[in-house]
């Protein structure tokens, strides 16, 4: 604390808080408010004095803390010279090589070796400090440039472009003028591509091509021809001719190899080679048909092959047992009764449901029912309906088919939640409306 002439006491915390203390309230008042953005007229008119005055009293408070830096810390100036080369350092940094707690007097210490706050697309950043202001920025663009990211991609990103650690980055990418928009999955999406980009992170995912419909979901585009059009004018995607459908012209398999599909390629090098062991195998169907090894694990499930005794890897129709995965976690959205016989899945009327398309569900459905390999598919009828909804198991996923009209017989609209139930027994679904009277966008009560 300082006593009544203003001098310091052995009872002050640091140097810099009993300096900070000292100097007239007046001063201390306008050094906060501009810390905080305010202009030198705006707070010469709080006081009732001149914008120049309001200059000339922020200069004399900030030589003042100077004085006192340089009784107590000789070398301060050349610290915090070398500290803000950096494109970005924390304010709590500098006052840690001043010897003192972060205090709105380091602001000063700061602004007078030439720092200030670095440039962003989102302003300045505030807490942060820098003598090359534009720096971050060029940095933050640099990263920008590799987008589109996966999630797991993104701090690795931006630090190999240079951006410091512990910069606020989220905060940076969520903000309105951000080139980026975030995508699924914690990826980000060049703002203005953000649909072709979502499809590039699709197919990379996947690992094989796809149709046009597959990609209206992934990328938010909400007709076929549309999202055609999108990938024929950028040049990572190319158009498969024989099949019509979308890959990336990055992958090296596209022009060479015989097989439509990851699973045909797997069958095919068992059907040549015989058993492998797992490892072995992958590598084998990578030479022919390069895929993700996410993919490589969903061909194990494919209802051709099977695990020999000794855990190679063959064909069912030699003689191995087919595999089973574990058993997926049960999502939220769904249950069973007791005896598992009835199990229900609570679903909302979205826009693909509204334009016929398949569901995509959890692969625990399919797994409770009995569904372990795939292909595989069942059926379930419905009272006075000539079509019944179809439950495939694929290797990667699982689907639902359309139920656009059963939502729309049941009076439902974009919105409304309703649980499809499956019989075990007789093989035989009903729907039931879900929406709460009060919530309901049909005005249908549950």
């Amino acid at each position: 604390m300082a006593d009544a002439d203003g001098a310091m006491t052995e009872a002050d915390d640091d140097w810099l808080s009993a300096a900070w203390r000292v100097l007239p309230l007046r001063s201390r008042r306008m050094v906060e408010d501009r810390a905080r953005g305010e202009t030198l007229g705006s707070i010469g008119q709080q006081h009732g004095m001149s914008r120049e005055r309001v200059r000339q009293l922020l200069v004399m408070a900030q030589e003042r803390l100077c004085y006192y830096a340089d009784a107590f810390v000789d070398d301060w100036r050349d610290r915090l010279m070398a500290l803000t080369v950096s494109p970005a350092i924390p304010e709590s940094e500098l006052a840690a090589a001043l010897g003192v707690r972060e205090n709105i007097g380091v602001v000063l210490l700061v602004q007078a070796v030439g720092a200030e706050p670095p440039l962003t697309w989102a302003g300045r950043l505030h807490g942060w400090w820098t003598r090359n202001p534009t720096a971050l920025e060029v940095l933050l663009r640099s990263g920008v440039e590799e987008a589109p990211l996966r999630g797991e991609d993104v701090a690795v990103n931006f630090a190999s472009a240079g951006v410091p650690d512990d910069v606020p980055l989220l905060e940076l990418l969520e903000h309105s003028k951000s080139p980026l928009v975030p995508g699924v999955e914690g990826s980000w999406l060049r703002r203005r591509a953000r649909g072709r980009d979502a499809a590039y992170l699709y197919l990379l995912a996947n690992g094989e091509p796809c149709p046009a419909e597959d990609l209206l979901e992934p990328t938010g585009i909400k007709r076929k021809p549309a999202v055609t059009e999108a990938l024929r004018r950028d040049e990572r995607f190319v158009q498969l001719r024989l099949e019509g459908k979308w890959a990336l012209a990055e992958w090296p398999h596209l022009n060479v190899t015989p097989y439509p599909n990851a699973v045909e390629a797997f069958v095919a090098v068992l059907a040549e080679l015989g058993p492998l062991p797992k490892e072995a195998l992958f590598i084998k169907v990578g030479e022919r048909y390069p895929v993700t090894l996410w993919r490589l694990q969903q061909c194990l499930l494919d209802d051709r092959v099977g695990m020999t005794e000794d855990g190679s890897i063959d064909l069912v129709a030699r003689g191995a047992d087919p595999i089973e995965e574990s058993e997926p976690a049960q999502p939220a959205t769904m249950a069973a009764d007791p005896a598992g016989n009835v199990f229900g899945v609570r679903l909302t009327v979205d826009k693909d449901i509204l334009r016929g398309s398949g569901v995509v569900v959890s692969s625990w459905l399919t797994w409770r029912l009995g569904m372990r390999q795939a292909p595989m598919a069942r059926t379930f009828s419905i009272a006075g309906h000539p079509t019944p909804i179809t439950l495939k198991r694929a290797t990667s996923a699982a689907q639902l088919s359309s139920l656009r009209v059963l939502a729309k017989e049941n009076g439902m609209v974009g919105g409304c939640e309703f649980v499809l139930f499956l019989r075990r027994d007789d093989s035989t679904a009903r729907i039931e409306h879900a929406c709460a009277r009060q919530y309901c966008r049909a005005g249908v009560p549950s």
